[in-house]
């Protein structure tokens, strides 16, 4: 893998530096007059330390620089005092992979202070994926993060897991997808052993040089990683090919992250059915909750015996069970009001983590936490891509997309559709945007309407058409083909004396005012005038209207982050 970017920046010792503001009531970095100034605004000392207290301004007291030690102890009572109660706040909440991936981006914003941020930033490796992935990050529009755990075997302890000498395989792989309105996200899990076309991919190699790694068909996903030195790039590349979703960056973690992330936390709780004894894991718990970190914690999302059949696919149900409990610790306020807890997390995670150059900075990745912050646990799908036994084995040991299923999860990842039922925020319309919708509205066998296909799925215009004409009584209907261009919203285009006919269909689609467009009709195949109907990429099937908050998914096994489940 080609990590570039990994550097070191002057050593602090943030956890031993937080004070609280009294202006804003938050804890902030402080560091000693030797150290770079924080940016973060504050109270300023003026003035010789002779005396070796801070000064401050007028009225106003400043709490003492405190000394450093080495191992967290509760605070001195009368050098800091408690942090103010706060109300909880779904704000606080964040999405990480089991083994850390997405702790580093949470972090950011919480703790604070621009010189650690730029310590942190020189933690973490970053890869250049080139093309494979978004040249940077935006904050108004939807993005996809591939997560990919590898079986990369570093650090102590870890001889029974993974493959001796590996170089780093993608075992265990999200792509999360986050809302453009920040509503709801979905975390799709990719199998490992899933059978996929690896395209060729080019790689920048430790001189700088780039190098095409030929591409291979019909094998397993975690081959599109460390297999003759493809890097993360061309996994990013894989998951296009196989879903047809481009992933915007990716992020990279090993074994590792969890031990020291869930010790960082002070464990993360986990349920199981039925106790567990597996010899080839070590991991032993009783029926019921317990709680787990370190080594545990990675045995528990790493064994393969103690669940279902024994197989990844039931690990990944386990993996994702203790990622939403992993999310709701970090959620909790002992977690979320502990600068040294949340130090402890930001070190254990940006020292395991890989990213791609384009969120590499610490201001790139302090906007994506920002972002993340904003999607609501309860709304934070997590799911697997639909597959079925490899039909071309007789012992079976892969798996393939089902394509009875599959299409639709990919279309709605597509289409920043949401897997669960939620509340959109509704953008007022100018009066005269609105006002199209209001006045009478014609009987739907009087409306005449041809259909074209501007972006949605192949087949989507015809799938339309007759939903029209078999259940909303519009007749007077007809496929009129494929649009001159795609169009990312669905649109209505009538002429004036057309306006009643476009009222009601407008309703039957739930169109909005904003998706009717005044014009000029056309002719349809009796030489009538009528109407356009343009399907969109938001289209979101037939006979679902365009207004509604979600759609009817596939049969999945899915599950929410704010969700408590027992591992069985």
């Amino acid at each position: 893998m080609d990590a570039q970017g990994r550097g070191r920046a002057d050593d602090v010792d943030p956890a031993d530096q937080w004070v609280l503001n009294p202006r804003t009531g938050e804890y902030e970095l402080r560091l000693s007059p030797s150290a770079p100034e924080s940016s973060v605004p504050g109270p300023r000392t003026e003035g010789p330390r002779a005396t070796g207290r801070r000064t401050a301004a007028p009225g106003r007291e400043v709490p003492p620089q405190r000394r450093r030690r080495t191992e967290p102890e509760a605070p001195v009572p009368g050098r800091r005092g408690r942090r103010p109660e706060k109300k909880k706040s779904w704000g606080k909440r964040a999405l990480l992979w089991t083994g850390g991936s997405m702790a580093f981006v949470v972090l950011v914003a919480g703790v604070g202070g621009y010189v650690y941020l730029k310590h942190l930033e020189g933690n973490v490796s970053t890869t250049d994926v080139g093309t494979a992935g978004s040249s940077s990050f935006k904050k108004d529009e939807a993005f996809n993060i591939l997560i990919i755990g590898t079986d990369k075997r570093t650090g102590e302890g870890n001889e029974g897991y993974g493959d001796k000498g590996s170089v780093g395989h993608a075992d265990t792989n999200i792509l999360l997808h986050v809302s453009e309105d920040r509503s709801n996200a979905t975390a799709l899990s990719i199998p490992r052993d899933l059978i996929v076309d690896i395209p060729d991919c080019e790689t920048t190699q430790e001189d700088g040089t780039k190098k095409v790694i030929p591409g291979t068909s019909g094998v397993r996903f975690n081959q599109s990683l460390g297999d003759h030195g493809r890097d993360a790039g061309c996994t990013m590349r894989t998951v296009a090919e196989a879903t047809g979703i481009k992933p915007d960056h990716f992020m990279m973690a090993d074994f590792n992250a969890v031990k020291t992330l869930t010790s960082a936390v002070g464990g993360v709780d986990v349920c199981v059915e039925h106790a567990v004894d597996d010899p080839k894991s070590h991991l032993k718990l009783p029926a019921g909750e317990s709680t787990v970190e370190g080594e545990q914690a990675l045995a528990f999302v790493r064994t393969r015996h103690a669940f279902g059949n024994e197989g990844d696919l039931d690990r990944i149900k386990v993996q994702q069970q203790f990622l939403g409990s992993l999310m709701r610790k970090m959620s909790s306020s002992d977690t979320l009001t502990s600068p040294t807890k949340l130090v402890k997390l930001a070190e254990a995670a940006t020292k395991a983590l890989t990213v791609d150059s384009a969120i590499g900075k610490v201001g790139t990745l302090k906007d994506m936490a920002l972002e993340l912050k904003k999607v609501p646990p309860k709304n934070i799908t997590f799911t697997t891509v639909p597959v079925i036994d490899n039909p071309a084995e007789k012992v079976k040991a892969t798996v393939v997309v089902n394509e009875a299923k599959g299409p639709q999860v990919f279309d709605m990842i597509k289409n920043d559709i949401s897997f669960t039922e939620v509340k959109k925020k509704e953008k007022k319309e100018k009066a005269a945007v609105a006002a199209r919708l209001k006045g009478e509205k014609s009987e739907p066998g009087e409306v005449r309407v041809r259909v074209m296909n501007g972006g949605a799925p192949t087949g989507s215009a015809q799938e339309e058409l007759a939903y029209l004409q078999t259940q909303a009584g519009v007749s007077k209907s007809e496929n009129a083909g494929n649009a001159p261009a795609d169009l990312a919203k669905t649109t209505l285009e009538y002429a004036p004396d057309q306006a009643d006919q476009a009222r009601a269909l407008a309703e039957i689609l739930g169109l909005s005012g904003a998706a009717m467009k005044p014009g000029e009709s056309v002719t349809n195949s009796q030489g009538l005038p009528t109407m356009t109907l343009t399907l969109g990429k938001d289209f979101k099937g037939a006979g679902v209207k365009l207004d509604a908050k979600s759609i009817e998914t596939p049969d999945l096994d899915k599950s929410t982050a704010d969700q408590k489940q027992c591992a069985s």
